[in-house]
């Protein structure tokens, strides 16, 4: 089938001519973006001498650094020119609370935003109903809803590694984010919307797979006012996507989760079957559920692999709970650990969330509905409407005051007394919220609970059945590429080796 013949109107505006004036235009808007002036009661404005970056370069290259840095000269509270949006920043933890609670400051205005750039999700900006219904969709994530999701991830991570248990009883090489990507990404599918029951199964997940990773590499690019058109071949790569997910593509997937099925159900009372956007709901909850889940497993595991001492302790204690429950490892996969047993490995949930606490650069953000007053121990400070508010954790998480040798993994930081550690302290007080990887209030993150379990049981799965070394003696950085949003993926590929561990008797 041909291409359609552009309407007239819109064939001088993609002559070379008019993309150069489109281009010149849209610089303009930018210069003047940038001529804003502070006001008196308004926060230290910092604006850099880029036009509509600002300081969004010096800040990408050294979060913590520089945010210490602007901390020390300017207080807790400053506004910053980041990519044409000028945000305010708060670093006090002990203002987190009273800012999550101002309701003139709007998540879902924000996330709607995101929603429209990344996904092309059109409806939810003029439709409060559709927005509060997907909404409640989320109950499917806890509770007994969760329990069944985990039966599921069992089964599929045991249909991902049952193969392996026969066929890697010698060493076999691999790149950790390249097998850290492919079995969270065919896991999580699997659990989520299903398997396909049509044509070659194997050829239909390696497809999406690999356009998912060629789409989530454009991610950020996708968030700025760059016109998608721009982007190369994002636009058709978000297409297909969606395309795959689109509700005659989705029929032909077996096993919908209880989630799924209700989104789903409710996306059809608000969209006709084949309206096309469906499908781009659909991806924007696929990216929601696997593109911060598969850096946390990629750190996780590294961390462990240069702490063999920490993987250790892990390994025991993971043994410890299957011989108390009779369990013990066989021919195949033949444990089974419950949600309340994995919460009970106290060493294997502080693991993850030292990976968390040092490799999570999400900032809490919220849109600005009108002017507002914003109280803070050094005065009040004026905001804006149309700004943005961002909480930034990272600091918090990277305070020597609060965690000792903050830059060190200690696998062991959130365990105290072989319990769960909840107390940490700044300024001899307590803090409520101490780690916060998944943001708080109403942009909690509400696959969260599914997001850690999964990583946990993949976690049990690997140090049950498999020796694991890296092989790589290159320090792994963080690539701050997504700094305000989510977990940071590593700057390079690092490669290990695993093979079948000797049955016990």
């Amino acid at each position: 089938m041909g291409r359609l013949p552009l309407e007239p109107w819109l064939q001088p505006l993609l002559s070379p001519v008019g993309l150069a004036l489109a281009a010149a235009l849209l610089l303009l808007l930018l210069w003047l973006r940038g001529r804003r002036t502070r006001r008196p009661g308004e926060p230290p404005l910092l604006k850099g001498w880029l036009p509509y970056f600002g300081l969004a370069l010096k800040l990408q290259k050294d979060p913590i650094g520089f945010m210490r840095t602007l901390q020390n000269q300017h207080g807790d509270t400053f506004t910053l020119l980041l990519g044409g949006k000028y945000i305010t920043f708060i670093l006090d933890p002990y203002q987190y609370q009273s800012v999550m609670k101002n309701q003139k400051l709007s998540f879902r205005m924000f996330s709607k935003n995101i929603l429209k750039k990344v996904f092309s999700i059109q409806k939810l900006m003029t439709d409060d109903d559709l927005n509060d219904e997907l909404h409640d969709c989320y109950k499917l994530l806890q509770g007994k809803s969760l329990d069944l999701l985990m039966e599921n991830v069992t089964q599929n991570l045991h249909q991902v590694f049952e193969p392996k248990l026969f066929k890697t009883t010698n060493w076999e090489m691999a790149y950790l984010l390249t097998f850290c990507s492919s079995v969270i990404f065919e896991t999580t599918f699997a659990t989520i919307y299903g398997k396909s029951a049509a044509g070659d199964k194997k050829e239909f997940i390696t497809e999406l797979k690999d356009d998912f990773f060629k789409f989530d590499a454009k991610f950020i690019y996708l968030l700025s006012d760059i016109p998608i058109e721009l982007l190369g071949n994002v636009k058709s790569i978000q297409k297909k996507l969606i395309r795959h997910l689109t509700s005659e593509n989705l029929a032909n997937i077996q096993g919908w989760s209880e989630v799924v099925q209700m989104r789903q159900d409710i996306l059809e009372k608000y969209y006709t079957f084949k309206d096309f956007e469906i499908g781009a709901h659909h991806l924007g909850f696929l990216w929601a559920s696997v593109a911060n889940t598969i850096p946390t497993m990629f750190w996780t595991i590294y961390y462990l692999l240069r702490h063999p001492e920490a993987m250790a302790v892990l390994r025991d204690e993971i043994d410890h709970l299957l011989q108390s429950t009779g369990q013990k490892q066989g021919s195949g996969f033949s444990i089974h650990i419950t949600r309340e047993q994995l919460d009970s490995l106290v060493y294997l949930e502080s693991a993850i969330l030292e990976a968390l606490r040092l490799c999570s650069f999400s900032s809490i953000i919220r849109f600005v509905q009108e002017d507002l007053t914003l109280p803070s121990e050094t005065g009040d400070y004026l905001i804006r409407k149309g700004d943005l508010v961002a909480i930034f954790p990272p600091l918090m998480h990277h305070d020597p005051e609060i965690f000792e040798a903050p830059e060190e993994y200690q696998f062991d930081r959130f365990v105290e007394n072989g319990k769960k550690k909840t107390n940490f302290f700044k300024g001899g007080k307590r803090l409520k919220h101490y780690v916060l990887p998944f943001g708080m209030g109403a942009s909690k993150c509400p696959g969260r609970f599914l997001a850690i379990n999964e990583i946990k049981q993949l976690l049990v799965v690997l140090l049950t059945y498999f020796d694991l070394e890296i092989m790589d003696d290159k320090p792994v950085q963080l690539d701050y590429g997504r700094f305000l949003i989510g977990i940071q993926y590593p700057d390079s590929d690092v490669l290990f080796r695993y093979k079948v561990k000797s049955q016990r008797s």
